[in-house]
């Protein structure tokens, strides 16, 4: 019976292999021809092809990641195997570098050998650690107790009610759990600007295609406008000061200004190191004023990318990306931005968390303020409270809490030893009040109006206790 279950048994052990086997063939073919399966020659160039790859390959395991959560186990799975698939074509992208070889008889001589090209051998392990600590972010908010979420189709009624709502305890994060998501989010932070500067660095390397810079203006100032041209050619020149004035306000005014921005360096840099010998290109500004103006440029754009992560690819950007031809480039290029995409997702998520903690934290602070200042309350006002507790529930007015307030707000009324009336027991107000009611006395004396008695403020409130008890 062993030997029939495990002969039994034996095909399902091979199927999976076979199956991975299959569907990374599927995947190589579909790259090779362009992503163009009719066999017409209508597909991209493999470069392009790769990028859109790791790209789609992303957006289906990430694209649902709208909560700090553990990445389910079978889109884990699905990512590690892909990506791998795809990030193999790396292994065969190699430059000549020297090497020594040893001979038979022991000399050694210097020949040139095969490695794998240089951006990649450090890109390629530096992009991989910043995955696995990203995934691992994740995983750690497996259990997580101090917050929770709201279900997407629990009220319809709000704005974005597809989107998660983030919820916690009266009174915010405990002290533990806030270090703790601040830690969270300094992991997330390194990862952002890390995938950011690979992202960068292969994005400046990329050339760029003539037909984006056939579609420029002559000039930077006619790319820029009279505004901004004004700003950045300035004496007094302040990145930060700029971008204050400029409408940040939606994500297409960012991109509006983020494309103008690099239109003009690529404007000005041509000129500087005359790539053009069109007269169109010609200009009457130094060369070193223009080469002021590209590093201020640079300076507004990088400020940009660091105060706005997340944001969508330029023109720029998404012609290089386009046009090019540099496998290594292109997968370099397109897995450090899907890692930025989910770096700037996760942080996202984290902030959202340590706002409601914020607004927690300033409810509860509230509300403590209002018991401290119930608790302050001069011996005047204490004594009328408990006046109002004493009373029968047949005859105890409704809305306590507004009771409290404006007794708790009533120092500053004006009041005589007279005022006070006896209370329900048949005594005369106590002598420890006199010092009190002298103190407001003193303090009131500019008020020019009739004197109101305890009763009447009372009685003006509703508040005033019955004259019969039962």
């Amino acid at each position: 019976m062993s030997n029939i279950s495990e002969t039994s048994r034996a095909p399902d052990l091979q199927k999976r292999p076979n199956t991975d086997i299959e569907q990374m063939k599927e995947r190589f073919v579909r790259l090779l021809l362009g992503e163009d399966m009719t066999g017409h020659g209508n597909g991209v160039s493999t470069a392009l092809a790769l990028s859109n790859a790791i790209t789609n390959l992303a957006a289906s395991v990430f694209g649902k990641q709208n909560k700090l959560a553990p990445i389910p186990e079978d889109r884990k799975r699905k990512w590690r195997k892909e990506i791998n698939w795809l990030l193999s074509v790396t292994d065969n992208i190699v430059e000549f570098t020297p090497g020594q070889q040893i001979a038979k008889d022991g000399s050694q001589m210097e020949i040139m050998v095969t490695q794998q090209r240089r951006d990649l051998l450090t890109g390629i392990p530096a992009l991989k650690k910043l995955d696995a600590m990203l995934i691992d972010c994740l995983d750690n908010f497996t259990d997580q107790k101090g917050f929770w979420y709201v279900p997407e189709d629990a009220d319809e009624t709000i704005d974005k009610w597809w989107i998660p709502r983030v919820k916690l305890p009266p009174g915010g994060l405990s002290d533990e759990s806030r270090k703790w998501m601040k830690h969270q989010k300094d992991c997330c932070n390194q990862v952002l600007k890390a995938s950011m500067a690979i992202n960068a660095q292969v994005l400046s390397e990329m050339e760029i295609p003539e037909t984006y810079i056939d579609s420029l203006p002559k000039n930077g100032k006619t790319t820029l406008g009279d505004l901004i041209y004004k700003s950045i050619t300035d004496e007094s020149f302040d990145p930060g000061e700029f971008l204050k004035t400029m409408d940040t306000s939606s994500e297409q005014n960012i991109m509006e200004l983020k494309n103008k921005i690099e239109a003009s360096i690529v404007i000005w840099k041509r000129k500087m190191h005359q790539k053009d010998a069109k007269t169109s290109w010609s200009s009457i500004v130094s060369l070193e004023r223009r080469e002021l103006f590209e590093e201020r440029a640079e300076i507004i754009l990088l400020l940009i990318k660091q105060k706005f992560p997340g944001l969508p690819q330029s023109s720029l950007d998404i012609s290089k990306i386009e046009y090019n031809k540099n496998i290594g480039h292109s997968i370099l290029e397109s897995y450090s931005r899907v890692l930025e995409n989910l770096a700037s997702n996760v942080m996202t998520h984290i902030e959202d968390v340590l706002n409601a903690d914020e607004v927690a934290q300033n409810s509860s602070l509230g509300m403590i303020k209002k018991i401290q200042s119930i608790g302050s309350m001069s011996p005047r006002s204490t004594r009328a409270l408990s006046l109002m507790k004493d009373r029968t529930p047949g005859h105890s007015p409704k809305g306590t809490p507004t009771l409290v307030m404006q007794l708790s707000d009533s120092k500053g009324w004006n009041f005589d030893h007279g005022d006070i009336e006896s209370n329900g027991n048949g005594n005369s107000s106590p002598d420890h009040l006199t010092d009190d009611v002298e103190n407001s006395k003193i303090k009131n004396k500019h008020v020019k109006t009739r004197k109101m008695s305890y009763i009447e403020k009372l009685e003006a409130y509703g508040l005033r206790s019955p004259t019969e008890r039962h």
